[in-house]
């Protein structure tokens, strides 16, 4: 099994029991629990603090030793943070639940997994971290219906009691077993000349621009990843026809990413992040104008997640090098990751006072000026 395949299950079944928990749970858990919405979503905004404020650790633990035992440990957080997640009855058990998935969530999610496939291939790394990606993109795709079947027959617990068996029964015996240990990935790197790498690093606006970029884009996946359900809703769409049009973001990712994999050889991965704003700010608009075109607007926003998700593993490896790779994605992910965490808390609030209409307008011009910013990254990186 290639260490390709082995992180791409586990990313699929690590986003899908933290990061698309709540999209269908956060419902069900604030009705049990009796409080507010926002405080249940503020549980997975805790989760993304936490992993943010792990991963510049975590990113050197990387660096120093590979990634297998940073990855078999998200597996035994994740197990241990859903089952005190299933057993929370009041707002404290439940927030430390989601403080222990958070750090699940540093050390198992893309930016550990694009870290360790940067220790393992090198400057090659940049094909194994888009086909990984592919994986990644069917996380809401396949979790979020299970994950609505279970919450509707079992309950909402035995639902997170699901998801921590498998991480213990199939995510830590495949990191235990199958993935290359760190004598095994050094033996595997693939060494690629410097020059293939762009090491213009020297201006000191390069890293600011680039972490706000990579920071701005995260925080409207954080949003749209958490909320997209109740938007759809908002809008008068039943429950089952926002999942099944939720389900469209996986295949729209996933599409995305197969034209990166055979084009994406042929331009700067700068241009990739670029692309990935573009689509994100006119899915964005698209379904903030009607309901009718709610699909369409889905496609063409999940298209750009998709090739998003690439752009944050690839530009940090060409213009810093496989030589700083993990420590420098350790940096990116603390800022996005953050980020993360706050957003999607805020969002419910202005739900809360302005509407979904008048948000999604707000994170629409938010996404626009994200352009502007890469076109910026652009220059700066002399493409």
């Amino acid at each position: 099994m290639s260490p390709v395949t082995v992180l791409g299950i586990c990313q699929i079944l690590g986003w899908g029991s933290s990061f698309y928990l709540p999209a269908v749970l956060a419902h069900p858990i604030a009705t049990d629990l009796g409080v507010p919405f926002s405080w249940v979503i503020g549980g997975a905004s805790l989760g993304l603090l936490v992993a943010g404020l792990a991963s510049r650790q975590i990113g050197k633990i990387i660096h120093r030793h590979g990634g297998r035992r940073v990855l078999i440990a998200s597996s035994l957080l994740f197990a241990l943070g859903l089952t005190t997640l299933a057993l929370a009855d009041n707002l404290g058990v439940f927030y430390l639940a989601w403080a222990i998935i958070g750090l699940g969530m540093g050390s198992g999610l893309y930016d550990a997994a694009f870290s360790t496939l940067g220790k393992i291939y090198g400057d090659a790394a940049r094909h194994p971290i888009t086909a990984l990606t592919l994986w990644g993109g069917f996380a809401s795709t396949v979790c979020w219906p299970i994950t609505a079947y279970l919450s509707e027959t079992v309950g909402w617990r035995d639902a997170c009691l699901f998801y921590a068996a498998i991480h213990l029964l199939v995510g830590l015996p495949i990191y235990a077993f199958a993935l290359p240990r760190a004598r095994a990935t050094e033996r595997t790197t693939t060494v690629v000349p410097p020059s293939a790498a762009n090491t213009n690093t020297n201006s000191p606006w390069l890293f600011p621009v680039l972490a706000t970029a990579i920071t701005v884009g995260s925080a409207l996946v954080s949003i749209t990843g958490i909320h997209l359900l109740t938007m759809l809703q908002a809008q008068d769409i039943a429950l089952a026809t926002a999942v099944a049009f939720g389900a469209l973001i996986g295949p729209s990712q996933v599409g995305a990413r197969v034209v990166e994999i055979l084009f994406g050889n042929r331009y700067h991965p700068v241009w990739t992040l670029g692309a990935s704003t573009i689509l994100m700010t006119a899915g964005l608009a698209l379904l903030s104008s009607t309901p009718a075109i709610a699909a369409v607007a889905i496609v063409i926003y999940g298209s750009g997640v998709g090739i998003q998700s690439i752009a944050r593993g690839t530009v940090p490896l060409v213009l810093y090098g496989k030589d700083r790779y993990a420590l420098v994605i350790g940096r990116l992910a603390m800022c996005a990751l953050i980020a993360q965490s706050v957003s999607p808390t805020l969002t419910a609030m202005l739900f809360e006072a302005i509407g979904v209409t008048d948000t999604l307008h707000i994170l629409t011009a938010l996404a626009a000026t994200n352009i502007a910013l890469v076109a910026v990254l652009g220059r700066l990186s002399r493409i």
